[in-house]
Formats: structure tokens, C-alpha cells, sequence
């Protein structure tokens, strides 16, 4: 050590926890951040992230559509706002996968290929706009460019002139010339960015933004009440009730009667509360997990069920009951949909696997 140099000498200090330790905690450790996450993403999972970030977009376009490999012309995905395609109004998504903040010199061959789809194809339009994105987000110089779009195009011009990287180089003069002309006439703000926060905002409202990044699922909205009429979809649930109420009720034979009678009437509104209850969780499903999750659940309730449903009763509605009781108390804990999943929500399932076949009430002796 050299005269004058000073060192520190303490004992250890663990930092305070902020909090207990939870059993998630302990299952899986510290959880990163979503932008850091992405930030490990190698190519092959970075380009399945903006597949999943791609679905998104449907609600805003016509269509929406992928494009990979190496004639992708520049177009990762396209946001077509009318069925003309190419050919109408689009928007340009250019998410390839960098290692390091996007720069002019990796944007300028980009561009170029933009200007070439309509220079080389005429009846392709410019996109109406042109976003990057970039696990690692752009870089000063290029975030400069894209908010100067004046500059920009002089940068760009400067590139179409003299530029030495390969895909300039390459140009002949005739397309040289019909990209400049195309690139001067062109107002430059129709480039931007899609930046990582942004993305990950985006990707939340997919349903694979759970099953990428966990940290659960949002709350669900309020279930609304059933329709005052009985719809189509109901009847085969609905008719099994009946069947089940008929054997103690004698009067009751239609689901009308049903809804009149002083006992059945009252059970029957909760039966389809139930059952509406179960299919806003469906609808949640389908915007928030992947495919098939909600399938999952009800294979997972009918398993828990189906013994007791199928054992001796002493009638409809004992069978009934016994498998509502059985649906709610039953320990589930595999499907993701565990968590915001209520009573009414199991019960509802059991009906909705009755209105497919899978549960009956009434069994022939």
C-alpha cells in the first residue's frame, strides 16, 4: 500500500429487509423489472416478444402482419388501416434485435430500405408512419434526429449521396436518384419510436403479459347481471335445472315455471348469476392469460367434481348441490386463473360444463 493511501475496515452490516419475506419471495427470487428483462432478451426471444407485443395492435388496424427473414424489405410488422395493404395507409414497425442503443449508422440501411419499397415496387406507399424499437432504446445522436425531422432528412440525403455503408454503396445510379427524389419530398416526422416502457405498456394489455413477466393479474371488472331473457346459450344448462327441479317440484316442467315458483325461482336467478359470472371470467381469460387457460380450469374443476357428481343421490338437486359445495371448497391452485377467481365463478363452471355435456344432474337409474 502506498504512504498516504487510506483504507476502511468494518464489520459486515446485512441491509435491513424492507419487508418479510414472502413465499413467492422465496419460490422464485428477486423479479426484474420488465425493461430489464427484455434487455436479456438474445434475438430468437426478443423477435417472440414482439410477435406477443404485435397482437396488441389488432384493435388499431385492419390488419396486422408479420414479416421476418432477409426479404423483409425493412418491414418488421405492419399495422394496415385498410384492406388495401401495401396499398392504402400503414404503419411500419422496425423492432430487430441490437445489443446496444440504436445509432444513425445502424438506422440510415433502414430507412433506405423504406424509400426502396415504393422506389422498386410503385404501387407500395410510404408508411404513414415508421417506429423503431430496440430492446435498449435509441441512442442520443439518432433520438436528436428523430426530433429534429429536418435534420434528419439532410442526414439522411448526405447518406443516399456518399454514404459508404454497403446498401449505398450498392445502389445504382437510376435508384439512387429516384430515392433522393422520393427522400427530399418526404416530411421526415413520419419517423419515430416505440420506446421499452411504452412496449411493455403495450404488451400488458396482450394476454401474455402475465405469463412473460408475472407479477399477476389485474383486477377484474364488474360482473354485470344476466339478462332479464333467457338467451340461446343458456337452454341446455338451464333445461338440466329444470329436470332437476321437476323430480321435487311437481309444477315445475319449463324453465318459465321455474322462474315462478317460490323455491326454484330464487335458486334459478343464482344458478344464472353464476353462470354469467363464469363467462365474464371466460371474456377476462381470453384478454389477460394465454389460450387455453381458462379451458385449463374448467378441465382442473372437473376433475375436483366429477366424483361426486357421478356418485348415488337422492335426487337432481342433491347431486346438484353436492357438486357446487365440491367446485367450491376444492384445492386449486395449478391454473393461473386460481387467483381472481371467486365462488360464483366455480359454480358458474359447473354450469358451464353442464351446457356442454360434461355434468348432468338428472341420471337415468
Amino acid at each position: 500500500m502506498e504512504k498516504g493511501d487510506e483504507i476502511s475496515v468494518r464489520d459486515l452490516q446485512p441491509p435491513a429487509p424492507a419487508s418479510s419475506l414472502t413465499a413467492a419471495q422465496a419460490e422464485q427470487g428477486l423479479r426484474l423489472a420488465p425493461r430489464k428483462v427484455i434487455q436479456t432478451y438474445d434475438p430468437d426471444e426478443w423477435e417472440v416478444f414482439i410477435e406477443e407485443w404485435a397482437t396488441g395492435l389488432s384493435l388499431n388496424y385492419a390488419r396486422v402482419q408479420r414479416f421476418g427473414g432477409s426479404g423483409d424489405r425493412g418491414v418488421d410488422v405492419a399495422g394496415f388501416k385498410t384492406d388495401r395493404g401495401f396499398e392504402g395507409e400503414w404503419d411500419c414497425f422496425q423492432g430487430k434485435h441490437y445489443e446496444k442503443s440504436l445509432t444513425p449508422s445502424i438506422a440510415w440501411p433502414e430507412v433506405l430500405k423504406v424509400f426502396l419499397l415504393p422506389v422498386r415496387t410503385p404501387v407500395y406507399r410510404l408508411p404513414s408512419s415508421y417506429s423503431f424499437i430496440a430492446p435498449r432504446g435509441l441512442g442520443t445522436n439518432l433520438a436528436h434526429l428523430i426530433s429534429t425531422p429536418t435534420e434528419m432528412r439532410v442526414k439522411f440525403l448526405e447518406q443516399v449521396e456518399s454514404g459508404t455503408a454497403k446498401p449505398f454503396k450498392e445502389l445504382d445510379d437510376d435508384t439512387r436518384s429516384a430515392v433522393y427524389a422520393l427522400a427530399s419530398a418526404t416530411d421526415f416526422s413520419m419517423f419515430g419510436s416505440v420506446e421499452v416502457l411504452a412496449l411493455i405498456d403495450q404488451h400488458r394489455a396482450t394476454p401474455y403479459y402475465a405469463a412473460r413477466f408475472g407479477g399477476g393479474l389485474p383486477a377484474r371488472p364488474a360482473s354485470e347481471d344476466p339478462p332479464q331473457a333467457v338467451g340461446p346459450e343458456e337452454l341446455v344448462y338451464l333445461t338440466k335445472l329444470v329436470d332437476a327441479y321437476r323430480e321435487r317440484y311437481v309444477t315445475v316442467d319449463t324453465i318459465a315455471s321455474a322462474e315462478l315458483h317460490d323455491k326454484a325461482g330464487a335458486h334459478l336467478r343464482r344458478q344464472r348469476e353464476s353462470f354469467f359470472r363464469a363467462e365474464a371470467l371466460r371474456t377476462f381469460a381470453r384478454d389477460q392469460v394465454l389460450p387455453n387457460t381458462f379451458e385449463g380450469l374448467q378441465n382442473e374443476l372437473l376433475d375436483a367434481v366429477i366424483e361426486t357428481a357421478e356418485a348415488d343421490h337422492s335426487d337432481g338437486l342433491e347431486r346438484l348441490r353436492h357438486t357446487l359445495e365440491q367446485a367450491v371448497n376444492a384445492q386449486l391452485s395449478a391454473n393461473a386463473l386460481i387467483q381472481v377467481t371467486e365462488p360464483a365463478d366455480r359454480r358458474g363452471i359447473c354450469h358451464q360444463l353442464a351446457n356442454d355435456n360434461r355434468l348432468t344432474w338428472v341420471v337415468d337409474r
